[in-house]
């Protein structure tokens, strides 16, 4: 009862020692946690000496003598003098005297975690057959609660690491800065893998070197921005063979070309590339202090998780900064496309008025007036242009009822030339399109250009209308026609109607031949 009171692994193990003292009677007890390999001790816990007798000893025991046969044997040990067993080596400097020894091996799921080692009976005599029993017992249910405590802290483990790759994969689909998604991914992989220091670096395309970007922890000698080799680091290597490189001791390597190390007070260290498809985007790596305890394959596993969000986040800002650069491409393109299509086609339009208004030369009040409406025409392209630079919508457009700007833009087609220019409309298709007014007066912008330039007829029909239930926008003329198959890529003109009418979500047709005149049919989406 008094273990299961206990709820973390530390607080149990010292918990253990404690009773097997006191049910062995024992003044000084230890319990020696065996590594993975089972090999030699990584941990010790004691009772009956101060933390200053602790520190005068020295480094902790490492498994060999008495305490090792323990290890390699796994059996019970009960001796009444210590000196006298072949298997002793002593005790190092400042070590308390002791005589009598009950060794005791703690098992967890039928593999041996650890060792208890009691020394010293009360009375000055020898560990019993009954003592032995008692520490035997304890040791049982010390394994029933030792491995009670791991699934509990797994449990706790494996949801603060949820809720850590939930934090960061938040903070990456909110659009948070590159830098802060980072500076996050190193403080929670720092926390979970119970390390010291976390720094990331990715690579310098100018200078062929990493640069680290962020560093969480002690960053003592660690500056952002620093560079460093990528041929003399761990996270170079990690890099190039796309693998996670786990040191003992990162202060006794070579590679010392990395902040992380170069300041020598790293012991265990993991370096892990930020890789994701064909990328390597750096690497995540994290460090303990020198002399603590190695990295686990938990810890391991904790840091992988975390650079691979890492990648994610790194492959998201290209991503996102690609996503840019195609918008500004794009941007480009529409500020080219409007150009021919109104504007280009705008001061076209003017430009035949202009020509027309030389034949009035002799009526100076119909003169004026059409100077001043062509001032008021360019004035608006003017405008326009402004608004398709910054992505508006063309303001002559924008408040105006549909039907009025189709006849609108027809009048001003008419007075530049020789053509008239007759528009009916459907009210029913009018209202049923209004949402789409800017586009279509673009569509049938580019369909009366090309008519009044090239069709050689004067009359052209512009029609909008439910056909089969359907809208339709037609603009037709009188003229001497052509042969769209032959016309195809001869032009911006017929590609831009594709395109508008793509954009619009209906279907262009294109009736025409030779001789006849041409019919454009925009059949527009329901």
């Amino acid at each position: 009862m008094s273990l299961a009171s206990e709820h973390s692994l530390g607080a149990v193990l010292q918990k253990i020692v404690e009773l097997a003292c006191e049910v062995s009677g024992a003044k000084y007890g230890a319990l020696g946690v065996i590594t993975p390999d089972g090999k030699a001790l990584e941990d010790f816990f004691t009772h009956g000496i101060t933390q200053e007798q602790r520190a005068s000893i020295g480094r902790l025991p490492e498994g060999k003598g008495l305490l090792g046969a323990l290890i390699q044997d796994a059996q019970p040990v009960r001796l009444t003098r210590i000196k006298d067993d072949r298997r002793s080596i002593g005790f190092p400097a400042n070590h308390p005297p002791m005589t009598t020894f009950l060794g005791v091996p703690i098992a967890v799921r039928s593999r041996v975690f650890g060792n208890l080692y009691l020394t010293e009976k009360e009375g000055g005599v020898g560990f019993t057959a009954d003592d032995e029993l008692a520490v035997i017992t304890l040791a049982a249910q010390a394994g029933v609660a030792i491995e009670n405590v791991r699934l509990n802290e797994r449990a706790a483990t494996a949801q603060r690491r949820l809720e850590a790759v939930n934090e960061v994969a938040r903070a990456i689909l909110e659009g948070s800065e590159g830098d802060d998604v980072l500076s996050l991914i190193a403080r929670r992989a720092r926390e979970l893998a119970g390390a010291y220091v976390a720094t990331i670096a990715t690579p310098e395309p100018q200078s062929g070197s990493l640069v680290l970007r962020v560093a969480d922890g002690d960053v003592l000698g660690m500056n952002i921005g620093m560079h460093f080799s990528v041929r003399d680091s761990f996270s170079g290597e990690a890099m190039q063979h796309r693998r996670s490189v786990v040191v003992a001791d990162a202060s006794a390597d070579s590679r010392t070309d990395q902040p992380l190390v170069a300041r020598g007070d790293i012991g265990p260290a993991i370096f892990v590339p930020l890789a994701i498809r064909d990328r390597v985007f750096g690497s995540l790596a994290v460090g303990k202090r020198l002399g603590d305890l190695p990295f686990t394959e938990e810890s391991l596993a904790v840091v992988e998780t975390f650079a691979a969000q890492a990648a994610v986040s790194l492959d998201y800002s290209r991503l996102q900064h690609e996503i840019q650069r195609l918008i500004v491409i794009e941007d480009r393109e529409r500020i080219a496309k409007e150009l021919h299509d109104d504007i280009v086609q705008s001061l076209f339009a003017e430009g035949m008025s202009l020509q027309a208004a030389i034949s009035m030369v002799h009526d100076p009040v119909v003169m004026e007036d059409r100077l001043t409406q062509a001032v008021e025409n360019i004035d608006r392209v003017i405008r326009d242009l402004r608004n398709y630079i910054f992505g508006l919508k063309p303001g002559v457009f924008a408040d105006r009822h549909l039907d009025s700007a189709l006849r609108d833009l027809a009048q001003s087609f008419a007075d530049g030339s020789v053509c008239e220019i007759d528009v009916r409309t459907e009210p029913e298709a009018v209202s049923h399109l209004a949402g789409m007014t800017t586009e279509l007066i673009q569509v049938t912008r580019e369909a009366l250009s090309n008519a009044v330039r090239h069709s050689q007829g004067d009359h052209i029909q512009v029609r909008l209308r439910f056909e089969d239930a359907e809208p339709l926008l037609e603009v037709a003329d009188n003229g001497i026609g052509f042969d769209p198959v032959a016309a195809a890529g001869k032009g911006h003109g017929l590609d831009n109607l594709r395109a508008r009418a793509a954009a619009l979500g209906g279907k262009l047709e294109i009736d025409s031949e030779p001789g006849r005149g041409t019919r454009v049919r925009i059949k527009l989406p329901s």
